[in-house]
């Protein structure tokens, strides 16, 4: 009995007067949800720059904006407005909140770890599981990573716990890139590695206080040579990957040089055939 009188005072009678309220407040919201959805967008698609882009980004908060007064007026219509009814809410709603955001507040416990341990801080270029970018800016949830195809992506610091973090220059200007050759068995592999040398030693973009170093591992299907040289920006590394991989090519080719007949289930290396290794040493 007790039990009972106790939720009997939380809850208020549900008459038809209540029903009725609790369900124009439904249709209500629902019907201006809708509408201000449809007319926001349609405002916004016969707007132009940023003004377009301000009035799309108005539509999550009208709808939350929409939703939240709905509470308002439902909840006193549900529960009795008691100081005691309020408290026991307010606790329950905490509660199931701070559940739902654990990996939110796991994020801003993992900005602060970021602050000072720095494994990553903006002109880094790192990849975090499959995103690869410079960082643009350090958040407290968040580390925006510029794509190399212009995309920013928005990394929660919550990978910091369980995923390994590649930076290219770690704080620095040098940064390691790597252009791959695939060549066949039959040339002559100590002119082969004083040619692409000499390319890298020729580039605009070279880094010329860094070392350069031409690697050779043969394989089943012929021999692949690896450019590892530091170009003078970070950002010009796909600029300078491009430029050894062309001009490398050119030489091997006015040589006779002939590249690898590679059979089609063979295994490259694709992160260093991209170009962009991560670097060991920076200034």
């Amino acid at each position: 009995m007790e039990e009972q009188q106790k939720y009997a005072r939380l809850f208020n009678d549900i008459d038809s007067q209540a029903l009725i309220t609790l369900g124009v407040v439904l249709l209500s919201t629902i019907v201006l949800i809708i509408a201000s959805q449809r007319g926001l967008n349609w405002i916004g698609n016969r707007m132009h720059g940023q003004v377009r882009f301000r009035i799309f980004a108005l539509v999550p908060m009208t709808r939350l904006l929409i939703l939240m007064t709905a509470l308002a007026i439902i909840v006193p219509t549900i529960i009795e407005p008691s100081l005691r009814n309020m408290v026991t809410l307010l606790g329950a709603l905490g509660l199931a909140i701070g559940f739902a955001m654990k990996d939110y507040v796991s994020s801003l416990i993992a900005g602060v770890v970021s602050a000072v341990e720095l494994p990553y801080r903006p002109g880094d270029w790192v990849q975090i599981e499959d995103t690869y970018g410079e960082v643009k800016h350090v958040g407290l949830r968040t580390v925006d990573i510029q794509t190399p195809d212009d995309d920013l992506v928005y990394v929660p610091h919550l990978k910091l716990w369980d995923h390994a973090v590649y930076n290219a220059n770690n704080g620095g200007t040098s940064l390691q890139c790597v252009a791959s050759f695939y060549l066949h068995p039959e040339h002559e592999a100590g002119w082969v590695r004083k040619a692409l040398r000499d390319v890298a030693l020729t580039s605009a973009y070279l880094k010329f206080d860094q070392p350069i170093i031409v690697v050779a591992e043969e394989k089943p299907w012929g021999t692949h040579y690896r450019i590892r040289a530091y170009p003078v920006d970070p950002r010009q590394q796909f600029l300078f990957i491009t430029d050894l991989t062309l001009r490398g090519k050119k030489v091997l080719s006015a040589a006779g040089v002939q590249s690898a007949m590679l059979p089609p289930d063979a295994a490259l290396d694709t992160r260093n055939a991209v170009g962009s290794a991560y670097s060991r040493g920076n200034d």
